[in-house]
């Protein structure tokens, strides 16, 4: 098997233990105690999750509503699904929210929601509060998005713009029973981030997302109704997200059914059988795509060989140019920069989700043949990450990843396998 061969099956591997399937059926069980269930979802991976809960539940379902990404939709039997936009919002997703906010509102104290939720379910679910609209909510992701912010960073200002997120979802549905599982795709898995926790307590305020928006360079150029209701928010003009401590939670339980855990421990075991000495150096990794990945590829020069270095997180990209990419083709690409003709170093970063970025790849796998190969088909490395343009220098070195959507969301891997 070359090393190219290895830190695919490794992650394929990794992928499998995040099957969302066996997740959800581990943690939900048919109960009669409630007048009717409804399953309500959002997220990349919340078609596949409902699908699990509606086998589990049968005739229990009293119907429900899912939300999901381009391309990320499954085959249910009595719960509705849409698709909508992602990572920028669009007006499907604001029919979406307003059709899950009726849904909850309509539910009763003697019923139960289950609310599946994975990453993505942010942007699906805009509900701009008014006046902020929707083409306003996108022109704050995108500037969000280009100015690295992290995803805590951009769930604090969008669930402080939203009717749907930081716990309004479980005030809207109050009295009924709120049962929700969410697979994570950040790190910690701290549940008021997790698609902006619309069932969780949120611990942020009004006052820390103008502090975002200061921080990131965005006070004077996000539009002036956002900057109107965070400045009245902090004002007490507007009513706070429930906070930890609310009483609505006491009727609210939320379940993390998923992390990055699963994926690292099962490429940890995949290196090892295939023979290598494997090391997880992180399940944190965070930070500037292409530092990151200069870093990784120095830890991985260290390594005795045959071994496998093995890291989970998410980074972020600081957009300078016009190009196309992904924070891990960028770690990709970055990669491939540091490598030197000599080493025997392959690199993988892909999403486990099934997308990076605004493009049909998840990743790339990178070695020191790469920058070679692009340029004989006329792409030039460094001219690439300066403009910011991973895709089109990864499709030219042909080492891209593209599996289309997997149905799952926990956070990314990242591989670099030495040989001798």
């Amino acid at each position: 098997m070359t090393s190219r061969e290895a830190v695919r099956a490794i992650w394929e591997a990794a992928l499998a233990a995040g099957d969302v399937d066996p997740l959800v059926r581990a943690h939900l069980r048919l109960d009669r105690g409630h007048a009717r269930v409804f399953l309500l979802g959002a997220g990349k991976a919340s078609g596949a999750m409902t699908a699990a809960a509606e086998d589990v539940l049968g005739d229990r379902v009293a119907g429900g509503f899912v939300v999901v990404k381009d391309g990320y939709g499954a085959r249910l039997r009595c719960v509705e699904i849409a698709e909508a936009g992602h990572p920028v919002p669009d007006s499907r997703g604001l029919a979406a929210s307003a059709r899950l906010l009726e849904l909850a509102r309509g539910a009763g104290q003697d019923d139960l929601i289950v609310f599946l939720v994975s990453g993505g379910g942010s942007a699906l679910t805009p509900a701009p509060a008014p006046p902020v609209t929707v083409a306003e909510k996108q022109e704050l992701t995108r500037l969000l998005l280009a100015s690295g912010a992290t995803i805590g960073e951009l769930n604090a200002v969008r669930k402080h713009l939203s009717l749907f997120k930081g716990g309004q979802l479980a005030r809207v549905a109050w009295p009924a029973r709120v049962l929700t599982l969410a697979l994570s795709d950040v790190i910690g898995d701290p549940l008021d981030v997790i698609a902006s926790g619309p069932t969780a307590p949120d611990p942020t305020t009004f006052a820390d997302a103008l502090e975002v928006l200061a921080r990131r360079g965005l006070s004077a150029r996000v539009p002036a109704s956002i900057a109107r209701r965070l400045e009245a928010g902090r004002a007490g003009e507007i009513q706070e997200t429930p906070k930890p401590g609310d009483p609505l939670f006491e009727r609210v339980t939320n379940v993390v059914i998923g992390n990055n855990t699963l994926v690292t421990d099962a490429a940890v075991a995949t290196a090892r059988r295939l023979g290598f000495r494997a090391d997880v150096t992180t399940r944190e990794l965070q930070g500037e795509a292409r530092e990151v990945a200069r870093d990784f590829v120095a830890r991985a020069r260290r390594l005795t060989p045959p071994a496998c270095l093995i890291a989970g997180g998410e980074t972020t990209v600081t957009v300078r140019g016009q190009g196309k990419g992904g924070r891990c083709q960028e770690f990709a690409l970055a990669a491939a920069l540091e490598l030197r003709p000599t080493d025997r170093i392959t690199i993988l970063a892909a999403g486990t989700d099934g997308t990076d970025g605004p493009t049909d790849a998840t990743g790339a796998i990178v070695d020191a043949a790469s920058v070679e190969r692009a340029a004989a088909a006329g792409a030039d490395a460094r001219r690439a990450l300066a403009d910011n343009d991973a895709y089109g220098f990864l499709r030219a070195s042909a080492d891209l990843i593209v599996s289309g959507p997997t149905r799952t969301n926990l956070l990314d891997l990242y591989l670099a396998v030495t040989s001798a």
